[in-house]
């Protein structure tokens, strides 16, 4: 009989669909550029939603529609001089956008708040870029002073 706190070894059986979870399958198929296919096959089945016959159309459809999603959005970032999220300039560009669209749009609580929270963003953006360059001025300033010449003997 075990003590209170001591370890008591004890026998799972094991089921052979949860252990497959722990065994990594892939796709039977070959993608177009012959290379094997590195997706996961659906339960009880030997290829990937991508390559079973079953889901042919419904995968085509997801093509078709991820390509018309890409075309779109190069289209609209190319109508907006919009290049993506990774800076602050991108971002502001983003809010000038909303911002804009939101000032044509009928009066309303929404819109209201909507370029409420572009003059929010704005002001925190702005606040960011102007501390950036504060820093930017002190570092300038201040490494030449940090920077200790070596000692002669």
């Amino acid at each position: 009989m075990p003590h209170h706190g001591e370890m008591v070894p004890i026998s799972i059986p094991l089921d052979k669909r949860r252990l497959s979870v722990l065994t990594s399958r892939t796709c039977r198929e070959r993608t177009k550029s012959g290379e094997q296919c590195r997706q996961s096959p659906l339960r009880d089945r030997d290829a990937c939603f991508w390559h079973d016959p079953e889901h042919a159309e419904t995968a085509a459809e997801a093509r078709r529609l991820g390509g018309l999603r890409r075309r779109k959005e190069g289209t609209i970032a190319g109508a907006y001089d919009f290049q993506g999220l990774e800076s602050i300039p991108e971002i502001r560009r983003l809010v000038e956008i909303v911002v804009t669209d939101a000032l044509s749009m009928e009066n309303s609580i929404a819109r209201g708040r909507l370029l409420i929270a572009g003059a929010q963003a704005a002001a925190e953006l702005l606040e960011v870029g102007e501390l950036e360059t504060r820093v930017e001025a002190l570092e300038t300033t201040l490494t030449p002073r940090l920077v200790k010449p070596a000692r002669r003997r």
